[in-house]
């Protein structure tokens, strides 16, 4: 017996892990194949990005040519950060490093949110799939058992083969975890290291503007 006739001889609780299971796996492989899309072409733009910026002329000049490389929209937000004006206001209050630090650690927060998006998601199917496996696993075993008990005579053959199909949960389960560990893993390496190259680059920017008048 495979998983899809057990579904369709389980109760609605056999069903509901089951099609829990189905969801959290589609739900974790679109993410992890949307992530790795981003991630590998965020890394390329924000290298490219960040060369333009300090390659160009003048600020004007450095913000059309960070928009023709950053495709991801990563180091375009920071840099169009630092046109934002609140005269008369308290966030007008304070020297211009404080102004600058404020706008552009608002602005580097929004940014790094889009890299983490979906790595709640894989972080709770990684945690929580094995558990809803075993759910179903226990609850197959249960009913298995009390379907032997009811028949008469308890054989080896009779029980090994009710609970052996019932543990095809678990490996369900596992087998929709795993993979979300594994990305939500990898994917974290390399959202950190965009990150770190993001935070650098929102310091740099700082400092320039601080001490040059552009």
């Amino acid at each position: 017996m495979n998983i899809g006739s057990l579904f369709a001889q389980g109760d609605w609780v056999t069903k509901g892990v089951a099609l829990l299971l189905l969801a959290m796996s589609v739900s974790s492989w679109v993410v992890i194949l949307w992530k790795a899309s981003l991630l590998h072409r965020a890394r390329a733009d924000v290298k490219r990005s960040t060369a333009a910026f300090w390659q160009a002329g003048s600020l004007g000049d450095a913000k059309s040519k960070v928009a023709a490389f950053d495709r991801s929209v990563l180091v375009s937000p920071l840099i169009n950060a630092i046109k934002d004006e609140a005269i008369g206001t308290l966030a007008a209050a304070g020297d211009k490093s404080q102004q600058l630090t404020r706008v552009l650690r608002d602005a580097l927060h929004q940014v790094l949110q889009k890299l983490q998006f979906g790595q709640v998601l894989l972080a709770t199917v990684g945690s929580t799939a094995p558990f809803v496996g075993l759910l179903g696993t226990v609850w197959g075993i249960y009913h298995a058992l009390i379907g032997i008990s009811s028949a008469g005579q308890i054989t080896i053959d009779k029980i090994s083969g009710p609970v052996g199909e019932s543990l095809i949960m678990t490996a369900a389960g596992l087998a929709v975890a795993i993979p979300a560990v594994l990305a939500y893993n990898v994917l974290g390496r390399s959202i950190g290291r965009i990150e770190a190259d993001l935070e650098g680059f929102a310091r740099d920017l700082r400092e320039l503007l601080t001490h040059a008048k552009l």
